[in-house]
Parts: structure tokens; sequence; C-alpha cells
């Protein structure tokens, strides 16, 4: 890691937001992953345009997470800069029938703010256990909704530091996709735009929502969440129920008992095992069904 780019972070983000050598695994959902060269946990639009400029600047590999929910680090860690929207990004405001969130605000805070305020349409989001930039990466949704029904203004900042507006028509949101994919922009902030609902009847579904999740999901274990795509015409988890594979386990990685369509961490898993275990997965489902399986969760980082 060049010296003088680590000089120049540290005079302006605080020591408690700034790692090196910090290992991924404490910053993913499925606590797997080997050391970022450099974790930044920027805390403004403003930090995010600097660190960015830095990162050009020192040509420097990069990075950019959210809440760490759909990614799978690799055990020989990251190189470069690894940009992380958590808390420290995390403000959320309400102005009529938007909700405006910077990147690093969890969706279930999201949610729960809507709901305070009376607004409707985000009660899908109640139980994705990501941030709002990453979601809107990945266009995430469950139930009834999806980023892409909600989602109306984005601002980001590219990799020269320079912020950017982009319009709901020009996100290209699809099934688990976004324009951000190809642009290499770091998302900062998030404009939802709602609609007006009883807050009783917002709680409700939401309720709902949780219940169902919880008695299907298997969130007791450390995962990725959902780990395949959906294949056209069929559900992940059936086909690989169907298969017989629940409970295929490789070294610490497992084929969930409770939910087919997860792979889980059930203690001590390396991204190798949970590798393997994914083209186990692919390979047996193909066999039996003819259907191809991709993963859902981001793979990055080096084996």
């Amino acid at each position: 890691m060049e010296t003088a780019f680590i000089e120049a972070c540290r005079s302006f983000i605080e020591p408690n937001r700034f790692r090196l050598d910090e290992p991924m695994k404490l910053h993913t959902t499925f606590k797997i992953g080997g050391p970022a060269d450099c974790l930044i946990f920027p805390a403004s639009m403003e930090e995010v345009e600097r660190v960015m400029a830095l990162v050009k600047k020192y040509d420097l590999p990069l990075t950019i997470l959210g809440n760490g929910s759909n990614v799978l680090v690799q055990d020989g860690g990251i190189r470069g800069v690894v940009v992380k929207f958590a808390r420290p990004m995390g403000a959320i405001r309400c102005e009529g029938a938007r909700i405006i969130a910077a990147s690093g605000a969890l969706l279930k805070d999201v949610s729960e703010s809507a709901a305070a305020n009376g607004l409707t349409g985000l009660e899908f989001a109640c139980g994705i256990p990501g941030s709002v930039g990453g979601a809107l990466f990945m266009n995430a949704g469950a139930y009834d909704g999806e980023m892409k029904n909600v989602a109306d203004r984005v601002r980001t900042v590219d990799v020269n530091g320079t912020v950017h507006q982009y319009e709901r028509a020009s996100l290209d949101l699809g099934y688990r996709h976004s324009a951000f994919q190809q642009n290499g922009e770091a998302i900062v902030e998030v404009e939802f735009l709602l609609r007006k609902g009883t807050e009783q009847d917002i709680r409700a579904k939401m309720e709902d929502f949780t219940n169902r999740r919880e008695c299907k999901q298997p969130l007791e274990m450390p995962s990725a969440g959902s780990t395949f795509k959906r294949p056209a015409g069929y559900f992940a988890g059936t086909l690989i129920d169907q298969t017989g594979l629940k409970g295929l386990t490789v070294g610490g990685a497992q084929v969930s008992t409770k939910h087919a369509g997860f792979v889980v961490n059930i203690g001590g898993a390396t991204a190798a095992d949970i590798r393997d275990l994914i083209k186990e997965v692919q390979k047996r489902v193909y066999a039996a069904h003819g259907v191809r399986l991709y993963p859902e969760v981001r793979i990055i980082g080096e084996p």
C-alpha cells in the first residue's frame, strides 16, 4: 500500500474508520474473508470524493462494499482499497413522500423510517440484511417488491471524485442488475418515492413478511442470503431440494437444512469451502434437471 496514499487519507479520515490488513470476515454476513489491504469507512459525500480521487491518483485497485451481505470475500483477501459504506454514512430523512437515505443506511432502518412516516412501498425491505447502496447496486427484492419500484433518484461519485445524479429512467434496474455494475461509480445516496398509507397497515405487512422469513430462512446461521439466482421458470431452492441436497456439506459450508436456496457457514467455513459447495450443487442440479444455476452472491478478492 502506497505510504503517500495512507498519509493523505489519514489527514481527513478518523483513525477508527481507516484500517490496514483488516480481516474481511469481520465485515461480511458470511463471516468469511481474508484481509483487505486498506479498509475505509467514509462518513460523508465529501470524504468519498476525496478517497476516490486519491485512489485514482495512486492507481490503486478499488472495491466498493455495502453491508457485506451479498458477497463472498475469498481467503486471500482484497488487494488495494475497500470503501465500505456502513453506519458512519447511514443518515435517513423524510421529505413529503420521499425517504432519502445515505448508502450505508440499513434497509431495515429505511423500511422502519418509511413506516413511521406512514409511507408504503418499502415493506418488502424490512428483512433484507443489506445496505441501501448494496441493495440498489443489485436491485434487491423480496416478496412483492424490489428496489426498481421505489428508487427514484441516485447520487454517485465516480473514479475522478466527481458527483453524478441519476433519475429513475437511467438506473437500468432489472433482475439483480443495475447500471452501477458496469460504470464503477460509488452509490452515495438514494431517494425513494413512496405512497401515503396507514402506519397500521404498513406494519402489519412488515410483520407478515418478517414471520414468513423467520419460518423459512436460516437467519440464525451466517450466510449471504439466497445463494443462487432464480432460473427462468424455476426456483433454485426447490430444484436443490428436489435433488436431495439439503444438508450437503463441504468443510464448514452446508446447504441449509431449513432452506435449500441458502448455503450457510456452520462453523469455520473458508471461501474455498463455499465455492466448492456451490460448484457441487450446480453440477448435481444440472445432472438431475438440466437446469444451470448461477450464483447470486458476488465472489470477490483473491483465492
